[in-house]
């Protein structure tokens, strides 16, 4: 069966400038192998090569080329050497008259020939398919398996392309990554018409080649959902972290045209954790990419649409509905809204960090770097659990990782099974009251200062990779004048709207706000973004079912 499913995907291409005799072999071909193979026929060296590269470009896998020698413009020699830098594993063979036979035999070690033909091959099963069938026994011990539709062509120590590659791993995109300087990548960016020069490429399932893509126009083109069915809901989400998803699969479960909107990529924070182990009913953990993935597979299941990189600006009451605007100028209204924004890690402040974010320095777990620290020494900042899981994760291939804790332990902010686990793997070292003072390197992260904030000492260190996860700001910068939120921006709600309980002069209904309603009625907060709030998953998920519970009561008395 997968054989048979990947011989659906691969091509016997034929080329001969002669129309006749172009059919004719593509005719002899279909009948023995057209069942299990595309057969592709071209009529010159030209076309041919630019349907290798689409071919290229889709992802599909070519088996055997079959080249006519007298070919005006592009003889079959030359065209089978250009062929070899787009498909250098596909099986090469001439057709040729026998006065050609000694250009066939030179063609043997100008473009490492696989065969030669003489014409006529009549008949085919003598003289034509005992060949092709030796040609793809032969290909098919080699690696030739097909690769996941999205490629994407960049350069190792680009934030560009560190940034596509998080993208599409967050949002479960099966992608395969290339880099710009190997012979395979060099080959995808020639089939794209691209000289390396703008990276990253993406090139998706059919063959679109996407050149320094920006979120919005890559999720459109890897089949993630960006723009809303509708124009009007019961209720928009926004955000899609585990508060965000929460609320979406119960308000969709029970009933409510739901529609959520996340800027990034679906799980927040807790999405990048590399191990969660106290969530309710995990007792062996769960990622937080596993997690997330089962949420949003969830959420979906009971009808909630989910859009991705759609950035939210803006939210205003017009009567009874209140409406979300995005960056682009479009709107969506709905009836209720719930703010699941969650919080952002802070940025380091150190000289040097901000030219290379993304070229060694990373804020969360970029667990698509983690393959490349094999054997490294990598350096964390930051004492609370998403630091601690992630330097557990790390530590599994890393040659040490070093955690960089401001305060005096990690007691105040890490769980204690997470500090005992540390404690046990014999290539984490802990350095409390330290800090990162410059990161150096020119065009990556090369080295380290670190400085003892007791004695004020610094050490310079060498380091290639450096994990901070450091604070926490809310992303709620866009609702300022709508929605009152505490000095450092969380967004405040029910009996925190005032200090008394008091509604807040702006509230405009006899009642006083539910209790994770926020100064807009109708307009709910739930998970990190809310000022006092726990910074947990499981609370997370928790607000987000309540959030939709009040929403309901909301409606009900509107």
């Amino acid at each position: 069966m997968a054989q048979a499913a990947e011989s659906a995907r691969t091509v016997i291409m034929t080329v001969d400038d002669d129309p006749g005799v172009s059919r004719a072999v593509a005719r002899d071909l279909r009948r023995r192998y057209g069942a299990t193979h595309r057969i592709v026929r071209a009529e010159s060296g030209e076309s041919a090569l630019q349907a290798l590269r689409e071919l290229k470009l889709r992802g599909d896998l070519v088996a055997v080329v079959l080249a006519d020698y007298r070919m005006p413009g592009m003889n079959g020699i030359e065209f089978l050497e250009q062929a070899m830098d787009v498909y250098p594993g596909a099986r090469r063979v001439l057709l040729t008259a026998y006065a050609d036979t000694g250009a066939a035999i030179d063609a043997i070690n100008v473009v490492d020939l696989d065969h030669y033909l003489l014409k006529p091959w009549d008949p085919p099963e003598e003289k034509l398919y005992p060949v092709v069938d030796d040609l793809l026994q032969a290909w098919r011990t080699g690696d030739h398996r097909p690769v996941p539709s999205t490629k994407v062509v960049g350069h190792r120590w680009s934030a560009r392309s560190s940034e596509v590659r998080e993208f599409l791993a967050r949002n479960q995109v099966p992608y395969r990554w290339y880099s710009a300087e190997e012979p395979e990548g060099r080959r995808l960016l020639a089939a794209a018409g691209q000289d390396g020069q703008r990276l990253p490429v993406v090139i998706t399932p059919d063959g679109t080649p996407l050149v320094e893509p920006e979120a919005p126009d890559l999720a459109a083109h890897v089949g993630l959902a960006t723009t809303p069915a509708s124009d009007f809901y019961d209720l928009v989400v926004v955000g899609g972290g585990p508060a965000g998803l929460g609320a979406a699969v119960y308000g969709a479960s029970e009933g409510l045209r739901t529609v959520l909107v996340e800027r990034s990529a679906t799980g927040g924070q807790a999405g990048q954790s590399s191990r969660i182990e106290n969530y309710l009913g995990f007792p062996d953990g769960v990622s937080g990419g596993q997690l997330t993935e089962r949420a949003r597979r969830q959420a979906a299941k009971f009808g909630a649409e989910i859009l991705t990189a759609r950035e939210v600006t803006g939210l205003e009451v017009c009567g009874s509905a209140r409406i979300v605007r995005f960056s682009d100028g479009s709107a969506v209204a709905a009836h209720s809204v719930i703010l699941a924004t969650g919080v952002s890690y802070r940025q380091l402040p150190a000289p040097g960090t901000d030219e290379l974010t993304g070229c060694g320095v990373f804020y969360g777990s970029a667990l698509t770097e983690a393959a490349s620290c094999q054997g490294h020494d990598v350096y964390i900042v930051g004492g609370a659990n998403s630091a601690g899981q992630a330097a557990m994760y790390l530590a599994r291939g890393a040659k040490s990782v070093t955690l960089l804790v401001r305060g005096p332990s990690l007691a105040a902010s890490m769980s204690h099974y997470l500090i005992q686990q540390i404690d046990r793997m014999p290539n984490i070292v802990v350095r409390c009251g330290t800090v990162v003072e410059e990161a150096h390197g020119d065009g990556r992260l090369e080295r380290l200062t670190l400085r003892d904030t007791q004695s004020g000492r610094s050490e310079l260190v060498d380091a290639q990779w450096l994990f901070v996860f450091i604070g926490a700001a809310p992303l709620t910068d866009w609702l300022d004048g709508t929605v009152l939120r505490d000095e450092r921006g969380f967004i405040l709600a029910g009996p925190d709207l005032t200090p008394d309980g008091r509604p807040p002069a702006e509230w405009e209904l006899d009642r006083p706000p539910y209790h994770l309603e926020t100064s807009v009625p109708g307009v709910f907060v739930a998970g990190d973004a809310r000022a006092e709030s726990a910074k947990r998953v499981a609370s997370a998920v928790g607000e987000g079912a309540m959030a939709v519970m009040l929403v309901h009561r909301y409606l009900e008395q509107s």
